[in-house]
């Protein structure tokens, strides 16, 4: 520094020290009981600690002035001894070109930032021979971008990377059979999987009826997180293979609307597509669609799925599960309006706490004849008082043959036919036979694999009284004697050969 500044600096400083001392030394001129300061001491205790510290200020200021002015500048604030790639890359895409008004098209600019956040700085591996990317971010800004072909990660073999922060818009001569976001490798790796940690948040996709939104191929731990995707023509989300992608917080439809669209009995493709293992869906509403979501991988879980897509009536399905023999699935928390859910083979599927409004039901479709563990339970169901069962079987491709640890139970139901596995009855007559008829309620036909039954009469004799009959899912108990008699039947079906 400079001499003549640091005599500036020097004046300033004392200067401020003199202003102090002033302050104290004007209290003088105060009133009788502030100059009693001086004959208690305080006053003289205050100047000393006042001159300490301009004393002080002095002292530093000599310690920080350099020996010579040919000393070396300060580093700069960024030159810090932070290791390098310790700290997240951000990618912001209008800097690679991109117009976030939506008017050019921004698809080879994306893919260059892309490509940048690939190449960047990598801290160690996730899976092996996947990089840890560190957390790169590639920010789209808040824009609109207007592409006219996929999104395609360059290569496999990376992870922690974030895209959000905007819109994606298919151009008019997009591939039909794309997505506007392509996690399949355009080139293999040394990892089992291609990508880990990708995580898209906060996108809104427009598929321009043009294919679909996301494809999560091979894949392990990406999350989908708070988008919005519309106007696909396939899928809005695929998921293929891989592990544990969590689609959360986000809406999709094929058209947008908000119910009782005139154009409903036309809407078509799939909103949610899980062709892999262990996936969540979580807190998702699918407005469109013909098929909400298609499960058929195995360990899947939806909660809070609210599908209100093309209606049962008009052919559509909520979620269609089409794992035949490996269903392994748990909906949860949903809600199924107007359109239901279908289970091909069902087993190990649970189905609970969920509403089911519009004569939506559960239909249950016999292909190979199982039906193992399954638990329907604890349910709302609202409908029209057309009759229409809250629980239905398909057996056109033949019936189900082996049932086992199937419960339906526990539903409560409003305007629709109550179906379960476990029923109670009672009747009353003066006689030798009772009947009691479990066909309406009882879910699968002429099957009651257990009975508990009492018999009360309030004779003066005491019948002998036998289970007779269980065919056709009716109870028939009878007595060696006439007498009056109440009779009380709980029936279980759920396990046959």
């Amino acid at each position: 520094m400079e001499p003549a500044m640091q005599r500036k600096m020097l004046t300033i400083v004392m200067g401020l020290a003199s202003l102090l001392i002033a302050h104290v030394n004007g209290e003088t001129s105060l009133p009788f009981d502030h100059q009693k300061l001086t004959s208690d001491g305080h006053y003289l205790d205050q100047m000393q600690k006042m001159q300490a510290f301009k004393h002080s200020l002095l002292t530093r200021r000599q310690l920080a002035t350099p020996p010579t002015i040919s000393s070396s500048p300060a580093p700069a604030p960024q030159a810090t001894n932070q290791p390098p790639g310790s700290r997240p890359s951000v990618y912001e895409v209008t800097t690679y070109g991109a117009d976030p008004t939506g008017k050019l098209d921004s698809t080879e600019a994306l893919l260059r930032a892309i490509t940048d956040a690939f190449n960047g700085p990598s801290e160690g591996f996730l899976m092996k021979g996947i990089k840890n990317l560190g957390g790169a971010h590639i920010n789209l800004q808040g824009g609109n971008y207007l592409i006219s072909k996929p999104l395609r990660l360059p290569a496999a073999g990376a992870g922690n990377l974030k895209i959000s922060g905007g819109a994606l818009t298919a151009s008019d001569d997009f591939p039909t059979d794309g997505y506007l976001i392509d996690l399949s490798a355009s080139s293999s790796s040394s990892s089992s999987y291609n990508y880990e940690y990708i995580t898209m948040k906060d996108l809104m996709l427009d598929c321009n009826f043009r294919g679909g939104g996301i494809s999560v191929i091979n894949s392990l731990r990406t999350s989908i997180d708070n988008c919005y995707i519309s106007h696909f023509s396939t899928e809005g989300i695929l998921v293929q293979n891989g592990h544990e992608t969590y689609i959360r917080n986000s809406f999709l439809g094929q058209h947008i609307t908000a119910g009782g669209d005139p154009g409903e009995r036309n809407f078509s493709g799939t909103a949610i597509n899980l062709m892999g293992n262990d996936n969540a869906v979580t807190d998702v509403v699918i407005f469109s669609a013909a098929i909400g979501v298609m499960v058929s991988g195995q360990a899947n879980t939806l909660s809070g799925v609210h599908c209100y897509n093309k209606a049962t009536g008009f052919g559509g399905t909520g979620i269609y599960l089409k794992l035949p023999s490996l269903t392994q699935t748990r909906i949860v928390n949903c809600y199924l309006d107007y359109t239901g859910i279908v289970a091909e083979d069902p087993m190990q599927l649970t189905i609970s706490s969920s509403f089911f409004l519009g004569d939506a039901f559960i239909l249950l479709k016999s292909i190979n004849g199982l039906a193992e563990g399954i638990n329907i339970v604890d349910n709302m169901f609202a409908g029209s008082d057309k009759g229409i069962e809250i629980v239905q079987l398909d057996q056109s491709k033949g019936p189900f043959k082996k049932i086992d640890q199937v419960v339906v139970d526990r539903n409560n139901v409003k305007g629709m036919t109550l179906k379960a596995t476990v029923a109670r009855g009672s009747v009353k007559g003066n006689g030798t036979s009772w009947t009691v008829d479990f066909s309406p309620v009882l879910l699968f036909p002429n099957l009651i694999n257990h009975v508990q039954y009492s018999l009360s009469s309030g004779g003066a004799t005491f019948p002998r009284h036998a289970l007779r009959n269980v065919s056709g899912n009716r109870v028939v108990i009878e007595s060696d004697i006439a007498v009056p008699a109440s009779v009380f039947v709980m029936v279980e079906q759920g396990s046959a050969s």
